[in-house]
């Protein structure tokens, strides 16, 4: 796609630190380039970044998310480096379509491919299994009865349990992201474009062991996949739109081991995803990676949106929430998050708007009923189009909401770089 005079072209950013404003409005890249301005410097910026899925419900293509970002980019005369990341990709049109819009940041998401049930199975269903089913890569003979010492403190037993497992489990999910990084490679050089490549297997039930880490990104770096950042499933709970959950000790001893992988064969970034507001481990995260971080969001600023419709028109934010609730049972679905219906009130029994703001967007309950239903509110025939309305009326209430919150979040990971 053409893109606007005067500002560069989305490029890889390498190893620099780098932060995802996920944008499923297309109004908030001026709310993300004020917090940037103020407080991200150090950290490189992905100011275009949405999921197929996502687009999908938001009625949006790729040329419409890489657009509005340049428009605003060309307005503010913004000339620094920024990038574009096509999050989620599960198949070869996906990688195409958004080649041709003009991100060069592709997530590969083969979480179709993982055998989540895999951890449950014991020595005769993994015979069973591996007898039975065919994996184009079979990294038995090349781990099993291994030690690898990868750190001071830090060693991989890799005995046949483990091996066996992390094949079932992640085997054809391997095979897929090293397909889908040949067809990145082969789109991305008919362009003439430098890209870079993540690899997501977060959205797992159990976290992603050292072996299996090692296993994955051993893998796919000795199949040549272009790898800048791996987003394994941590210790603790990462749900959408509310701070970690879980033992913060455990999650740095488990990151440090996962740290100490990437740069002993990378080295590549550790990405977190459902990064929105895990501002209570963000420090750590800079840390103990030393730097080498991804940082993604998303629907952290549609919540932000909302807020500025509370603030200036509490019976359309009313409706919404109302609207929304009716919508939990069935959108929570694809979702792992802790909240219930029952735990937040009703909004016909808030009568003053600030607590009906505190009840939905600052406590967690309410927050995540707001966060799952984003597509079936912008989807409405009323309440979608009197959101984006109203976000285009009150611009600076909007752009000053949004650079407040992600500042929080820079500061936060900047403490610890």
């Amino acid at each position: 796609m053409e893109r606007p005079l005067g500002i560069r072209p989305p490029e890889p950013l390498g190893l620099a630190p780098s932060f995802g404003f996920g944008d499923r409005l297309g109004l908030a890249t001026p709310g993300h380039l004020a917090a940037w301005k103020s407080s991200g410097h150090g950290i490189q910026p992905i100011f275009a970044q949405q999921s197929i899925r996502e687009m999908q419900r938001t009625a949006r293509s790729p040329e419409m998310v890489m657009g509005d970002v340049q428009n605003v980019l060309k307005e503010e005369q913004f000339s620094g480096r920024w990038s574009a990341d096509a999050d989620h990709l599960k198949t070869t049109d996906d990688v195409k379509t958004t080649a041709a819009a003009g991100f060069v940041f592709f997530t590969i998401d083969p979480s179709d491919y993982v055998d989540p049930l895999a951890n449950s199975y014991n020595e005769t269903d993994l015979d069973s299994k591996l007898h039975n089913q065919h994996h184009e890569l079979n990294w038995v003979k090349q781990y099993q009865g291994r030690q690898i010492t990868v750190a001071d403190g830090v060693t991989i037993e890799f005995d046949q349990l483990t091996v066996r497992r992390a094949l079932i489990k992640y085997g054809p999910a391997v095979a897929h992201t090293i397909a889908m990084s040949r067809e990145i490679a082969s789109t991305m050089e008919a362009l003439g474009k430098d890209f870079e490549i993540e690899l997501s297997v977060d959205e797992t039930p159990h976290p992603t062991t050292a072996a299996e880490h090692f296993i994955i990104a051993e893998q796919c770096l000795q199949a040549g996949v272009k790898l800048v950042s791996l987003a394994p499933r941590y210790v603790g709970e990462f749900e959408k739109g509310i701070d970690f959950k879980g033992d913060r000790t455990a999650f740095a001893h488990s990151l440090r081991e996962h740290a100490t992988i990437a740069q002993r064969l990378g080295p590549y970034k550790l990405s977190l995803h459902s990064g929105s507001d895990k501002l209570s481990i963000y420090e750590d995260f800079a840390r103990i990676t030393q730097g080498l971080f991804h940082v993604k969001t998303a629907g952290t600023s549609y919540l932000e949106a909302l807020r500025v419709t509370a603030r200036h028109d509490a019976r359309l934010f009313r409706d919404m929430v109302q609207f929304s609730r009716t919508r939990f049972a069935t959108d929570r679905a694809t979702y792992h998050i802790s909240a219930q219906l029952a735990a937040a009130p009703d909004p016909n029994d808030l009568s003053d708007h600030h607590a009906l703001e505190t009840a939905y967007l600052d406590r967690n309950d309410g927050r995540q009923i707001l966060h799952v239903s984003f597509g079936s509110v912008l989807n409405h025939p009323e309440l979608g189009p009197a959101l984006h309305e109203h976000l285009r009326a009150h611009p600076d209430t909007h752009c000053e909401i949004l650079s407040e919150h992600f500042q929080k979040h820079l500061e936060a990971l900047a403490a610890g770089c």
